[in-house]
């Protein structure tokens, strides 16, 4: 079960990677965004992506735990 633990990790570790690029690219948003409607259209693409990268380190969390509970 050591695999499973592996790869839940890596997969965990893409979330978190993709859950820092969500928060880099809200920061850009803010400072780049000229008014309130082009800064709200950046961030419900950005709050998209962000849901997808918790789900994801979220499933990897998931995976790490049932290849412990397992081993």
């Amino acid at each position: 079960m050591q695999i499973l633990i592996v790869i839940g990790a890596v997969v965990a570790l893409a979330g978190i990677v993709g859950l820092i690029w969500c928060i880099l690219m809200a920061l850009k948003a803010r400072k780049t965004s000229s008014n309130d409607e082009e800064l709200r259209a950046r961030l419900q693409r950005v709050v998209i992506v962000n849901m997808g990268a918790l789900g994801l380190s979220a499933l990897g969390l998931m995976l790490v735990v049932s290849g412990i509970l397992l081993a």
